[in-house]
């Protein structure tokens, strides 16, 4: 069985997805192949994990690399997506030029004004990979997508790649375990049920020994020393939808039209102890620093003692668990990104949900969970919106279509008119016009536009919420 990893060269995430792979005995003699556009990187993770392996003593685990996507994924029965296309230079784009705008974002990778200029960039990729495994992957071959914005991505792979599509993220296991830590629980004495869309999925269940704890959550996250800092979006919305959100205070802001779109405001909302808790382009500083340190880890990751493969040590992520149930069996309960076709009943059938499955030999089975809360279902809703217009928009190099997701975005919206929406879309076209082939008659237009027209006056600004060094 062969396995390949498309990105890999982001080594810390693919060398914990190969650990945990290779943790279950079953796959002990599988073929990896590792493809990336960097030479540089996959040299370096192909080094990390092939130590890894010879040091747990899987002789028959063949692992090899590619700079080809096609030839990567010839004969490949599991395909994992973990690339990033555009890299910094374009996700640089997406934070600073919705800045001028007034558009103060954290993350920028899932919807706003970011978010929805990374999947103009990466959908037709998706639809590339999807085509290379139609065409040479093994016969049913299965895509598994970690690649943001994940929503957007794995509902074009499933609504038009023609190949079966999962996407998988840990939003649901890292709020599990807050909610058991506030709750004085272990995370295993918490059962929950997720559901929604991805980066907005709500705990709707929450029970300890059958009980129901969800209305006991409000009090226990106010008066947790940390959460009630870090996580003050989080626990707002619970407070006034009821259902804690999976998501990070820093993503979640930036998805709602409420919490950063006033800039005296934005403050009150986040917290500077570390990025992820809302700082103003946190995570395009984190990346950025991660890549001035790059080499040094490596250097130290090659120092310390290779893995250690078992089951002590596999982590949380579902990738593993899906392909264990798949080849032999176990069943594996999760929360899993697919098409909705009605696993909520409030959300649109054809829209991708973040919802509870179940994996054994006979596939992936997702139950019928019903209708959404009526609240959390609306804020889902507006959402769905957007991920779908911008789907048709970069299936279609439709521009139009592009605009009016940006219109729709809630904070997007909040914040910018619409002359201020089409002139911050023309230059995010021009900026990242390498990376946006099927928009080549747009830029050209958009290019003349800045160049002619008379320019709508924007702000040098650093945002509101800058970690200070």
């Amino acid at each position: 069985m062969k396995i390949t990893f498309i990105g890999a060269g982001s080594i810390g995430f693919t060398r914990k997805l190969i650990a945990d792979i290779l943790a279950v005995p079953a796959f002990h003699a599988i073929e990896i192949c590792l493809e990336d556009i960097s030479e540089k990187n996959l040299e370096m993770i192909y080094g990390l994990v092939r130590r890894d392996i010879e040091a747990n003593g899987l002789t028959r685990v063949k692992i090899s690399t590619s700079l080809d996507q096609r030839e990567s994924v010839s004969g490949a029965k599991y395909v994992f997506s973990v690339a990033r296309v555009g890299g910094l230079p374009a996700f640089e784009t997406d934070i600073e030029i919705p800045l001028r705008y007034g558009i103060d974002q954290c993350v920028g990778d899932t919807i706003c004004a970011g978010g929805i200029m990374y999947g103009q960039r990466t959908i037709p990729f998706i639809l590339g990979l999807c085509k290379d495994i139609r065409e040479v992957g093994a016969p049913g071959a299965m895509l598994l997508n970690y690649s943001n914005p994940m929503a957007m991505n794995t509902w074009a792979a499933n609504t038009y790649g023609g190949v079966r599509t999962v996407g998988l993220c840990h939003g649901v296991q890292h709020g599990h375990q807050q909610i058991a830590e506030v709750l004085g629980l272990k995370q295993s004495e918490v059962d929950i049920v997720c559901a929604g869309i991805n980066h907005q999925t709500w705990y709707i269940q929450v029970r300890h020994d059958g009980k129901d704890m969800t209305g006991k959550l409000l009090e226990a996250f106010e008066r947790h020393p940390v959460y009630s800092k870090q996580e003050k979006v989080r626990i707002d919305m619970l407070r006034r939808f009821g259902y804690y959100s999976t998501e990070s205070n820093g993503h979640l802001s930036e998805y709602l039209p409420w919490y950063r779109k006033r800039e005296n405001e934005i403050a009150e909302w986040v917290d500077l102890s570390e990025w992820i808790h809302g700082e103003t382009g946190g995570y395009l500083r984190h990346c950025r620093e991660q890549r001035f340190t790059f080499e040094e880890e490596y250097n130290r990751w090659l120092s310390d003692p290779p893995l250690t493969y078992g089951a002590a040590s596999r982590s949380q992520e579902h990738g593993s668990y899906i392909l264990e149930g798949l080849e032999t069996g176990r069943v594996y309960r999760g929360h899993f990104n697919v098409i909705n076709r009605n696993a909520i009943t409030n959300l649109p059938p054809d829209a991708v949900v973040e919802v509870p499955g179940y994996v054994d030999a006979n596939g992936m089975a997702i139950p019928i969970v019903g209708e959404l809360p009526l609240g959390p279902a609306a804020v889902c809703n507006a959402s769905v919106s957007v991920q779908r217009l911008s789907v048709e928009a970069a299936i279609h190099g439709d521009d139009r279509l592009l605009r009016q997701a940006m219109l729709m975005d809630p904070l997007v919206g909040a914040v910018c008119n619409p002359p201020e929406v089409w002139q911050m879309v023309d230059e995010m076209l021009v900026a990242q016009a390498e990376w946006l082939p099927q928009y080549r008659s747009a830029i050209r237009e958009a290019e003349a536009r800045l160049a002619n027209g008379k320019p709508i006056p924007t702000k040098e600004w650093a945002g509101a919420a800058r970690l200070r060094r």
